[in-house]
């Protein structure tokens, strides 16, 4: 082999292995989980394993949050939603209001949405999950359990429910309404 010959194949390979380390470096940045999708603007994960919530796109075949972002506003098609703060041990399940979306902690309650971790407290702006920096948990992060759900949906119907009866707000849904842990699960 000339150098000349040499000089074309070191170039070759050089070029192979710079075009695969790109491929990889963009891979890396753009973490993808099976489960979980984030939502702007506070990337908090909605589940793409709940059909109710996240139902298969006629023409991508692939689970679709049926809503594509999570603030004050979001007026939810479904309750409760569900969003899981990856740095959290359990998520948290959101319902419309006629003061704005609100999310059912286990531990603490009826809040307003967002809440206070995911806010920066000088700007008031979003304060997002550098999903990036927990890809660990997010990408392994499993469907909700469903002894969870059995535990806490109903609990959480319950406590909204009474919170704003429908006597009181005429935008609350009959508590018959309300998803179960069988339909979140698609069971």
């Amino acid at each position: 082999m000339n150098a000349e010959n040499r000089n074309s194949y070191k170039v070759f390979v050089l070029a192979i292995f710079v075009l695969v380390f790109a491929i990889l470096a963009i891979q890396s940045s753009s973490v993808v989980a099976a489960n979980w999708q984030p939502l702007p603007p506070y990337n908090t994960l909605w589940p793409l394993w709940s059909p109710v919530l996240s139902p298969v796109n006629s023409v991508t075949g692939l689970p679709t949050p049926i809503v594509s972002q999570l603030t004050k506003s979001t007026v939810l098609p479904v309750e409760p939603g569900l969003t899981w703060d990856p740095r959290n041990n359990y998520p948290w399940l959101l319902y419309n209001t006629p003061l704005g979306l609100k999310y059912y902690d286990p531990f603490y309650g009826i809040n307003s949405w967002p809440p206070a971790s995911l806010v920066n407290s000088l700007t008031g702006l979003p304060s997002p999950i550098n999903l990036v920096a927990v890809s660990a948990l997010y990408t392994a992060l499993a469907p909700t359990s469903s002894a969870w759900l059995a535990a806490y949906v109903p609990t959480a119907n319950l406590y909204f429910y009474n919170t704003y009866p429908p006597t009181t707000v005429s935008s609350t849904p009959p508590l018959s309404s309300f998803l179960t842990p069988a339909l979140l699960l698609g069971l």
